[in-house]
C-alpha cells in the first residue's frame, strides 16, 4: 500500500463539510472510517494528527468516549511522519511511521491491537512484541485482525481468526503479531491488503491490505495470494470455499503491481502494470468469484462506487494533480512501476526507473545508455557493487536532488557517488555524515573519507577526533584502523598539539 499516490479533494466525503476552510487548507493526508463513514483522522502540513467525528465505540484515540466536531490533536502521534494507516470494524486502528514503528488502538476483544491482552485501547500506543525488531512499511486492518509488511519482506498477522484470515494454517485466534506461513515463507512479500472477510498479499511492489476477514499479499515476483473467508468470492480463486492458507490468485499474464480491500465490504481490487484495475467480490449485491476487469483507472474508484459506506481504503494524500510543480510530478514517480520502463535489481529487490530522467540527470547514465552498450537493450539491470538502501538513495536523488540516509549508509552513497563522479551528491553525503558523527563512529568515518578523496570531510572528521581524543582512542574503531592510517593520523596530531599533556 504506498499512500500519498492519489491526489483527492477531501470535499467529496461529508464528514470533511465540519470543519472551517483554515482546517480544509491545513490538511496534507486524510482518512474517513467508521461503520458509517463518521470518524476522520487526518495529518497537517506541520505533521500535527487531528481526529473528529462520532466516537461511538472510542477509535477516536483522544482517551475518552465523547464525540467531537471540533478536532481534536493527537499529541502521542504529532511529528511522527506517519505514512500508512487501516482501520478494522470493531473498531481499530493501525499506523506506522516513517521510522517503521506501529501504533494502535481501539477495539481489542481479539487481541487485533497485537499486545496480548484483550483490554481497549483508548490512546495510540506503539505495538512491541517482535515487531520492535523490524522496520514495518505498511499496515493493513481486517474486522477484527491486523497485518504488518516489513522492509525484508516478512508478513505478520494477529488477531481474530475464525476463517484463517492470519493465514496460521489453523483457526485460532493470534494474540500476537506471527510471520504468516506456509508458501509464503519463501516469498518476499511487498503489498498486503484486508477485506470485509478475507486477506490478499502481493509481492512485487511492496504493498499489503486485509478486508473483514481476509487477506491480500502480493510477492516481488507479481504473484497474488488471497487467504480467509470468501463468502462472496472475495478471495478470487473461482469458488466462494474459505482458505486456511495463502492461496494463489491466477491474473492475466501482466504484472500486479496495487491491491486493494476494505473492511467495510466484501470487495477486493487490483491495478495492473499497465494500468488495469480488476475487482471481484461483493459487487453491488453480486457475487464475483474471479477478477473482472473494470473501468477503473485506479482501486480508490472501485471502493468510492462499490463501498457502503463512503470510506477510504488507505491514507491519501490531499493535494490536487494540477497542482503539482515539475519537481513534485518527478517525485512521484520513482519507483513508478506503472510509468516506468526500466528496473534496477539490487539484493533481490527492484527499483523502477525511467532511462530518460537518468539519462538527463547523470552523465554515468548518459554513457550507459548508447546503442552499443548492452545495457541498452535491458528492461533489468542487475547491481552487486553497492547495497539497496545505497542504490536506491542515489536513484532517488537523480529525482528529487535530496538525500537522506543515516551516516553509515551514507558513506557506501559517498562511494557510489566519487564511482560515478557525482559531485554534488558528494558534498551531501559529506554533509550527512558530518551531522551524524560520534565518539564511536568517528574513526571509520575519518577512513572512508580518505579512502573516498574528500577532503573536506577528512579536515572535518580529524579535528573531531582531536577535540574528544580521549574518548575516541577508547572505542574499537580507532584500534582497528589501518596501520599506515592509524600512523598517518597521529603524526598530524601531535603536529597540532594534541598529546602535548
Amino acid at each position: 500500500m504506498k499512500p500519498n499516490i492519489v491526489m483527492v479533494d477531501v470535499g467529496k466525503w461529508p464528514i470533511f463539510t465540519l470543519l472551517s476552510p483554515q482546517e480544509i487548507t491545513s490538511i496534507r493526508k486524510a482518512c474517513v472510517f467508521g461503520t458509517s463513514a463518521n470518524e476522520a483522522i487526518y495529518i497537517t502540513y506541520n505533521d500535527e494528527v487531528f481526529v473528529f467525528g462520532l466516537n461511538c465505540s472510542n477509535c477516536l484515540g483522544t482517551g475518552d468516549n465523547q464525540s467531537t466536531i471540533v478536532p481534536k490533536k493527537l499529541e502521542a502521534l504529532c511529528g511522527k511522519k506517519i505514512n500508512n494507516l487501516s482501520y478494522g470494524s470493531g473498531p481499530h486502528v493501525i499506523l506506522s511511521t516513517e521510522d517503521g514503528e506501529v501504533y494502535a488502538w481501539g477495539h481489542n476483544g481479539y487481541s487485533q491491537l497485537g499486545n496480548g491482552t484483550t483490554n481497549q485501547g483508548i490512546t495510540p500506543v506503539q505495538v512491541c512484541t517482535n515487531l520492535l525488531i523490524k522496520r514495518v512499511i505498511e499496515v493493513a486492518c481486517g474486522s477484527h485482525h491486523s497485518m504488518a509488511l516489513s522492509s525484508d519482506g516478512d508478513v505478520y498477522a494477529w488477531g481474530y481468526n475464525n476463517c484463517g484470515q492470519v493465514g496460521s494454517g489453523s483457526t485460532a485466534n493470534q494474540p500476537t503479531p506471527r510471520k504468516v506461513s506456509n508458501c509464503l515463507q519463501t516469498k518476499m512479500v511487498v503489498s498486503i491488503a484486508c477485506g470485509q472477510t478475507s486477506s490478499m498479499a502481493v509481492i512485487d511492489n511492496g504493498e499489503i491490505t486485509c478486508g473483514y476477514a481476509h487477506t491480500l499479499a502480493l510477492t516481488d515476483e507479481g504473484l497474488l495470494y488471497s487467504w480467509g473467508a470468501n463468502t462472496y468470492g472475495q478471495l478470487g480463486t473461482g469458488n466462494k470455499s474459505n482458505q486456511l492458507s495463502p492461496a494463489q490468485i491466477m491474473m492475466e499474464k501482466e504484472r500486479v503491481v496495487e491491491i486493494a480491500a476494505c473492511h467495510s465490504s466484501h470487495t477486493s481490487a487490483a491495478k495492473t502494470q499497465g494500468g488495469q484495475v480488476y475487482m471481484w467480490g461483493q459487487c453491488r449485491g453480486q457475487s464475483v468469484v474471479l477478477p473482472h476487469l473494470t473501468h477503473f483507472t485506479c482501486t480508490d474508484d472501485v471502493f468510492a462506487c462499490f463501498s457502503t459506506p463512503a470510506v477510504m481504503w488507505r491514507l491519501l494524500s490531499v493535494e490536487h494533480e494540477d497542482s503539482l510543480t515539475v519537481a513534485e510530478s518527478l517525485k512521484k514517480e520513482f519507483d513508478s512501476p506503472e510509468t516506468s520502463d526500466l528496473k534496477f535489481r539490487v539484493d533481490g529487490k527492484f527499483i523502477h526507473v525511467h532511462k530518460a530522467v537518468l539519462k538527463i540527470r547523470c552523465e554515468h547514465f548518459r554513457t550507459m545508455f548508447q546503442s552499443y552498450w548492452n545495457e541498452d537493450m535491458k528492461e533489468v539491470i542487475e547491481i552487486d557493487q553497492f547495497s539497496y538502501p545505497v542504490y536506491r538513495a542515489f536513484l532517488e536523488y537523480l529525482y528529487t536532488d535530496s538525500v537522506d540516509l543515516p551516516p553509515e549508509d551514507a558513506i557506501g552513497l559517498l562511494d557510489l557517488a566519487t564511482s560515478y563522479c557525482e559531485n554534488r551528491l558528494k558534498k551531501l553525503c559529506q554533509h550527512i555524515i558530518k551531522r551524524g558523527i560520534t565518539v564511536e563512529n568517528a574513526f571509520s568515518l575519518l577512513s572512508a573519507a580518505v579512502r573516498y578523496d574528500a577532503e573536506d570531510l577528512e579536515e572535518f572528521c580529524f579535528k573531531f577526533c582531536v577535540n574528544h581524543l580521549t574518548e575516541v582512542t577508547q572505542t574499537a574503531a580507532f584500534w582497528q584502523m589501518d596501520g599506515p592510517l592509524l600512523k598517518e593520523f597521529i603524526a598530524k596530531a601531535s603536529k597540532c598539539g594534541a598529546f602535548k599533556n
